[in-house]
């Protein structure tokens, strides 16, 4: 058996259905697929945790609890994160678990609500990027600064969405429980990058109006669980430079040198691949010997064996 530690990150986007307006059943047959590809990656030996984004669900529930102010006071932004992390974490569960069944895996899954440490002097909260919520027109979207004075900001060529505030995470509150339940169960945590709190003088904890990018906090619980692979799944294959244009170019592997290299030249979208990169390098520069890989849902086997995908490593 293999008995590779990997941390997988979901993209919230992966986690529902697209074309149609979500719904809860409608998610759920998504959630059922992605967890058919999470249990054969189970299957073939590898240790798995998960940690999925939020960032369609979390910007509905805001818009949901905005919407009904007349009715009942909004939800604060750190509760409407723990109400995501609640029901997709709910929905994977059930997913996961009865994949692992067909494949007679008797492994628990669970998930654990997981409050993350930010800096509340974070540049972040002064330069929101994060993408929340449903895609708009350019018309729309004006509209909606100027009736509700949401930021926001074209995303990568697929429509322009709300952006709110996305620190850098610090502190996983709960990673002892995760790391003590790591041998015996498939663990789901720090959903939607986690809750945001800050930390204040007596030690107790704040939460905040933010939503912290899930691949950086992937990235640090690959880092704290001692990972041997951080894996980070999008809509690509392969991360691509001069994406979209006649010269593109799919890419099986990238130094820390030749990334920071394509950073600098605007390569990668802020919101979207950019902190995905960001993040495997993170995770090579701290890890020398290992890797990160950026890749799709259904070619995540084929990438784990050295098939395809999109390599980071420290050189």
């Amino acid at each position: 058996m293999i008995m590779e530690k990997i941390v997988i990150a979901l993209g919230g986007n992966a986690l529902q259905s697209k074309g149609t307006a979500p719904t809860a059943a409608g998610q759920l047959e998504v959630v059922k697929r992605t967890c058919e590809r999470i249990a054969d990656i189970s299957s073939q030996g590898y240790e798995v945790a998960i940690v999925h984004g939020n960032g369609p669900q979390v910007g509905r529930i805001l818009l949901a609890s905005e919407s009904a102010k007349d009715v009942t006071p909004a939800m604060p932004f750190d509760v409407c994160g723990a109400m995501s992390q609640g029901y997709i974490g709910y929905h994977i569960q059930q997913a996961l678990k009865y994949a692992l069944s067909l494949r007679n895996r008797n492994c628990p899954v669970l998930t654990v609500a997981t409050q993350m440490v930010v800096d509340e002097n974070d540049p972040g909260f002064t330069n929101p990027t994060k993408p929340i919520g449903p895609f708009y027109s350019e018309e729309e979207a004006k509209d909606l600064i100027e009736k509700k004075g949401y930021t926001m900001k074209e995303d990568a060529g697929r429509g322009w969405r709300r952006v709110v505030a996305s620190p850098i995470p610090r502190r996983i509150v709960e990673i002892e429980a995760i790391k003590k339940l790591w041998d015996s169960s498939i663990v789901i945590s720090c959903g939607g990058g986690g809750i945001p709190v800050v930390e204040r003088m007596d030690g107790t904890l704040e939460g905040v109006a933010a939503v912290i990018d899930k691949d950086f906090a992937a990235e640090l619980l690959a880092e704290q669980v001692d990972a041997d692979v951080l894996m980070i799944l999008t809509e690509v294959e392969k991360v691509a430079v001069n994406w979209g244009k006649e010269d593109q170019k799919d890419l099986d592997h990238m130094s820390l040198k030749e990334a920071v290299q394509y950073i600098e030249e605007g390569q990668f979208a802020a919101g979207s691949m950019l902190p995905k990169v960001e993040a495997a390098m993170k995770f090579a520069r701290t890890y020398p010997d290992k890797k990160a890989i950026i890749t799709s849902l259904d070619k995540a086997i084929d990438a784990l064996e050295g098939k395809t995908g999109t390599v980071i490593t420290f050189a």
